[in-house]
């Protein structure tokens, strides 16, 4: 695949994360294409601006990355920087109270946080591969790298928002991954996964249709592969190629 090294690194050390975000479903994932190779959805207009949005190989939450977005009265498909953590439009808390960067596709149509943008602001996050770590007799994570076979840039289902900052009255656009159950693959290593969509799905995904839940299912596992990788992607200011890597790694029994 076009971005995952050949050759693999020395073993690296496993450390125990301290970021909270490693404990999250799914807390970190790679935007390291250009932006054009995101014009995954037919029609879909790249801004001219967007050219020196900076590569992710550790995008973390907080942090802006590349959101697709329809806009319900022009029907226009665009590709947006938004903020990683969600903060619903009404929310009164001056800070933006607590960003939940996963929503669960069981509760996502429910929550009150998360229910109306489930209904009227879903969108995709397209990506090269995202991060998990397996817990190792339960005291340190070892984190894997996944992404497609073919190295081809995918499609996490999410949901945005815009909130108007109180203190400076600027609007912010946030964004949150929903997550469902693991697939065969990934549950080696975790029991949850981001959403991943089928590309037929996309259009669907982001039109009118108030609860299209019959899409919120595991990808194909057969379709996609996972390998370990170094605890540098721990942190979060380690944002280079290197962080992908494949490293070899002790049994689990070692």
């Amino acid at each position: 695949m076009g971005f995952v090294p050949l050759n693999p690194s020395p073993p690296a050390l496993v450390l125990t994360p301290t970021d909270p975000y490693i404990s999250a479903m799914c807390g970190r994932v790679i935007q390291s294409s250009a932006p054009l190779r995101y014009a995954i959805v037919d029609g879909m207009n790249v801004r001219e601006g967007l050219h020196n949005h900076p590569p992710r190989w550790n995008g973390a939450p907080s942090q802006e990355l590349l959101v697709i977005r329809r806009n319900h009265r022009s029907g226009e498909v665009s590709l947006d920087p938004l903020r990683w953590g969600l903060i619903p439009y009404w929310c009164a808390d001056p800070k933006g109270g607590r960003k939940p960067i996963n929503a669960k596709c069981e509760t996502v149509r429910d929550l009150p946080t998360f229910r109306e943008a489930y209904r009227k602001r879903r969108c995709l996050v397209p990506v090269d591969g995202f991060f998990e770590w397996k817990s190792i007799k339960g005291r340190i994570k070892r984190p894997y790298a996944i992404a497609m076979k073919d190295g081809a840039p995918f499609a996490i289902a999410g949901i945005w928002e815009n909130w108007k900052e109180p203190a400076s009255g600027d609007w912010i656009r946030t964004f949150a991954i929903i997550t469902t159950a693991a697939n065969a693959l990934v549950a080696d290593i975790h029991d949850r996964m981001p959403l991943i969509l089928a590309r037929d799905d996309y259009a669907r995904w982001l039109g009118e249709e108030a609860d299209p839940r019959d899409l919120m299912r595991p990808f194909p596992a057969e379709l996609m592969r996972m390998w370990p990788i170094s605890a540098r992607v721990n942190k979060p200011e380690n944002d280079d190629p290197s962080i992908i890597e494949p490293i070899e790694v002790a049994t689990d029994a070692a």
